[in-house]
This record gives structure tokens, C-alpha cells and sequence, in this order.
């Protein structure tokens, strides 16, 4: 025989109320019916639930520890509730979002805060990759959103443009590249050059603005590379939003490079039309697009 739920609710109204006539009255229910549930319970648990020689409707030890279980199981079910509601709303069970490392986090990290505030149900997953990983774990999850610094387009995908993102070719100040000027490509290809891994699983993506020269590190991510430069080990590209500090201080120097020291780029906030955005990923769209427009005004 299974528990029936509702005896627990019987019980707290019992509790609250200090006696099976007023719970009854409070239950709408008759003062016989309060108690037949009681002694139900306590015959398929085996335990006596209530001090029957007692004025007040006062429950046992064991009692109190059995409600006590119970109302987590209430609360469970509220929940349970809840979530059954707010997805007939239309609200999706998850949102998987791929972003590119290159990519400013502060506006995503206020785009994801704004939704949490709203307690959805929708379970947000958010994965960091590099390159090439950001499009292949895209496709290879069925992630619904994709921030991106470049992607393979296809006719099913929907990119919306983000600001626009400016990088600069830095090295340390005590590097030797640091005093040198109008630099040629041969001589950059002297020095080691630092540069982001592809997270793809077969490496298949090659950063376009790569010097191709022999000394190069691949490196995780851009923290990495930013204490890489920092330490002289060598010249790079760096998202400009990352090292603003270290080029006002000076630690940090824009290279001198004949073919140009800073490009720019315009990142894209992507889905399919295979795997339509539910109401949770059309919410979060419209933060990131605010978000990432704020941070443009506040440059």
C-alpha cells in the first residue's frame, strides 16, 4: 500500500491546530475522516504518530521526525508543481549556450545573473571553448546558443551580430620586440610567437592571423597567454578588453609591426533553425544583446 500524501498535510493542520476538531474544521472535513487518515498512516507505518492521552493533538517522537520527512516530501511536490506550470508556459528544461574565450565574459556573467533573478525553470548550461571547439561542441551537443568569433556558416544557422571587438599585438616591455619599430614579418618570425590551442577534437581550425613562423606555444585560454606575455615569453594577439590595464601601466606594449598591430572582428550570437530557441533562449538573446550594447556605451 503506498503513502498517501495527503495524510502529511493532515498532519501539519493537526500540529498547527492542537486538535482533530479544529483541523478537521479547517480541512473541510469531517472530524472522523481527520482521524481515520491519521490512524491509516500509522498503521502502514507502524508507529504510533500522536499522544492519545493528551489534551492537545500532540505528536510522538517519532512523530515529529515522520513530519518532519514529510514536509520535504510537500515541498518536493510544490516543486515539482511549480516546474510542471511554468513549463506548460513554454519555459524549455535547458539551455546549452557555447561561448568563444575570446569573447568579454562580463556581459554574459550579467546576461545570465538578470535570467537566474528571474527563477526559471530552465536549467542553463553555459561551456567555454576556443577556435574551432566553439562551432564543434555546438553541433556535437545540440546546443541551442553559440557566441562566436568565426563559424562555418550553413543555411540553417540565424546569427545576430554583437559590438564589434578590437585586438592589439602585444608583447612585454622587457621583451626585445618591445623597442623595435616598423617591424617585418621575418623578423616577428625570429621570436616565439604565443597563440590559443583549438579545442576541436581533431585541431582542425588555424587561426588566419597566425605569423607562421617555427617558434610557437599553444596555449588553454587567454589568462594563460596574458601571464605568458606578461613574463616576456614571447609576442601575441590579445582582446583588447583584456589587457587595458597592463597598456596604460606601460608592462604591456602594442608591437610595431608593419602589417598592423590590431584587427577587429564582429563576434555573432548563433542558433539553428533546427532546434528553435524556446522562451528561456529567446529571454536570454534579448539580455546578451542589451548587456553586450551596454558595455559598447560604457568604452
Amino acid at each position: 500500500m503506498r503513502i498517501d500524501v495527503d495524510a502529511f498535510k493532515v498532519l501539519q493542520v493537526l500540529v498547527e491546530e492542537g486538535s482533530f476538531a479544529k483541523a478537521a474544521e479547517r480541512l473541510h472535513k469531517a472530524q472522523s475522516a481527520v482521524s481515520y487518515q491519521v490512524k491509516k498512516l500509522e498503521q502502514h507505518l507502524g508507529v504510533n504518530l500522536f499522544c492519545r492521552d493528551q489534551y492537545r493533538a500532540e505528536l510522538t517522537p517519532e512523530g515529529e521526525v515522520i513530519l518532519a520527512e514529510g514536509q520535504k516530501l510537500l515541498q518536493y511536490l510544490a516543486n515539482i508543481e511549480h516546474l510542471a506550470s511554468r513549463f506548460s508556459e513554454g519555459w524549455e528544461p535547458k539551455l546549452e549556450i557555447i561561448i568563444d574565450g575570446a569573447l568579454p565574459m562580463k556581459p554574459i556573467m550579467r546576461a545570465l545573473k538578470r535570467l537566474s533573478q528571474l527563477q526559471l525553470p530552465t536549467k542553463v548550461q553555459l561551456n567555454m571553448e576556443f577556435l574551432g571547439g566553439v562551432q564543434d561542441r555546438f553541433e556535437r551537443d545540440s546546443a541551442d546558443l553559440m557566441l562566436v568569433k568565426d563559424y562555418r556558416t550553413g543555411p540553417n544557422y540565424r546569427p545576430q551580430p554583437l559590438p564589434q571587438i578590437t585586438s592589439v599585438l602585444v608583447v612585454s616591455a622587457e621583451h626585445p620586440l618591445a623597442k623595435e619599430q616598423s617591424l617585418s614579418l621575418f623578423e616577428l618570425q625570429r621570436y616565439v610567437e604565443l597563440t590559443i590551442e583549438d579545442s576541436s577534437a581533431d585541431k582542425h581550425y588555424r587561426d588566419e592571423l597566425q605569423f607562421g613562423g617555427d617558434k610557437v606555444f599553444y596555449l588553454s585560454g587567454f589568462m594563460m597567454k596574458k601571464n605568458a606575455l606578461m613574463m616576456g615569453l614571447g609576442f601575441g594577439w590579445m582582446p583588447d578588453f583584456l589587457i587595458e590595464e597592463e597598456l596604460s601601466n606601460g608592462e604591456l606594449v602594442e608591437v610595431d609591426f608593419s602589417g598592423g598591430s590590431r584587427y577587429s572582428f564582429i563576434p555573432q550570437l548563433v542558433s539553428t533553425m533546427e532546434r528553435p530557441l524556446g522562451r528561456a533562449g529567446r529571454l536570454f538573446t534579448s539580455l546578451i544583446m542589451e548587456e553586450f550594447a551596454l558595455e559598447k556605451s560604457l568604452d
